[in-house]
């Protein structure tokens, strides 16, 4: 097997544990708060990140105390900004939104990733927009519109079902944001350690809120309800730690990174299989519809880097705008050697 073909085995792998995790989560969203639960998440990624610092340096570069040393003030700082918009804010946004529209819309939702990137990527940071980029977006968008005409889950309104969408879209945006905005820092610092610092203000920023808002007290519960183990320690391993560990070494082992890619969007046929399956939610045509206009959306976005010769060499410059899921923003964080247009990969 050459390394081309375990890359692109380990995209699959980072499609699926993503798909997996987050239909464990949407059982969590059933029992307690979207605080309880990313602070739950969080705090269970962070705490395997430990072994992962210390185990690294035996046979690679990151994680090394140097690296940590590396970065100024001005970069934890930013880095921490980052953490608390793209994990502390916007995952708990997210886990409303998935806890009112079910897996199958989030999947549809999130692929407005891509544009919101985009979006950021030219205000914040002056990367140039190609006709191609409004094309795939506009293509994303109608999706979204033809999702938001489904017939709403069993319980949910109407109402309730544009409220659930437009904070998924709220929870992405904010994601993208942060990503982009951490993107300077990102092209010069290491992989774990980054990631490790985001989590962890995103997580500390939690901690933070539930001591001011007495309704989220009960947040802390996540850690006692044993009940809920059974899909809140799986969900918490595959969507905020193995999936990271997939999703890199895809990109890592993959010869070209536009094909890496898409297999990571696959987390999108995925997650509505096992939707179906476990959540029994209904397939309807429309929502089949609607996937596949975002997800055609996604691929004539990275249709230039798909079929570009030069793909593979350019692969530490696509890292941290390919997250297959806005729910692993630890995942975005990874270094790139140049600025390029941002475009989308799921984490924290």
């Amino acid at each position: 097997m050459t390394e081309d073909q375990i890359g692109q085995i380990c995209a699959l792998g980072a499609a699926i544990t993503w798909a997996g995790g987050l239909v464990l989560f949407k059982r969590c969203t059933e029992h307690i708060s979207p605080m309880a639960l990313n602070l739950f998440k969080n705090s269970f990624a962070l705490l395997l990140f430990i072994p992962t610092i210390l185990v690294l340096p035996l046979w690679t570069e990151y994680a090394t105390t140097g690296a940590l040393r590396a970065l100024t003030r001005y970069d934890l700082a930013i880095l921490a900004i980052s953490g608390v918009i793209g994990i502390g804010l916007a995952d708990t946004l997210f886990f409303y939104g998935l806890r009112i529209i079910g897996v199958g819309l989030t999947t549809i939702v999130d692929c407005t990733y891509t544009p919101f990137v985009l979006l950021f990527s030219w205000l914040l940071i002056s990367e140039r927009l190609e006709t191609v980029h409004f094309v795939g977006a506009s293509l994303i968008i109608v999706g979204l519109l033809v999702s938001s005409r489904v017939h709403p889950p069993a319980g949910r309104t109407r109402r309730e079902l544009i409220i659930g969408m437009s904070a998924t879209v709220g929870s992405i945006g904010m994601m993208a944001y942060g990503i982009v905005l951490a993107r300077p820092v990102l092209q010069g610092a290491d992989l774990v350690w980054a990631t490790a610092i985001r989590l962890l203000a995103g997580t500390l920023f939690l901690m933070f809120l539930t001591l001011f808002m007495p309704r989220e007290w009960g947040a802390w519960r996540g850690f006692t309800r044993r009940d809920i183990w059974a899909f809140s320690i799986p969900g918490s391993l595959l969507g905020a730690y193995v999936c990271l560990l997939f999703w890199v070494a895809g990109f890592k082992y993959g010869d070209n990174s536009g094909i890496v890619a898409v297999l990571n969007q696959t987390s999108a046929f995925f997650a509505i299989i096992l939707a179906a399956i476990f959540l029994k939610e209904t397939m309807t045509r429309r929502k089949l519809m609607a996937i596949g206009l975002a997800l055609t959306g996604v691929l004539t976005i990275w249709s230039p880097k798909l079929f570009a010769p030069s793909a593979g060499q350019e692969l530490h410059e696509q890292l941290p705008a390919l997250s297959a899921s806005p729910m692993l923003p630890e995942v975005d964080s990874l270094p790139r050697s140049q600025p390029e247009p941002a475009v989308v990969d799921r984490n924290g």
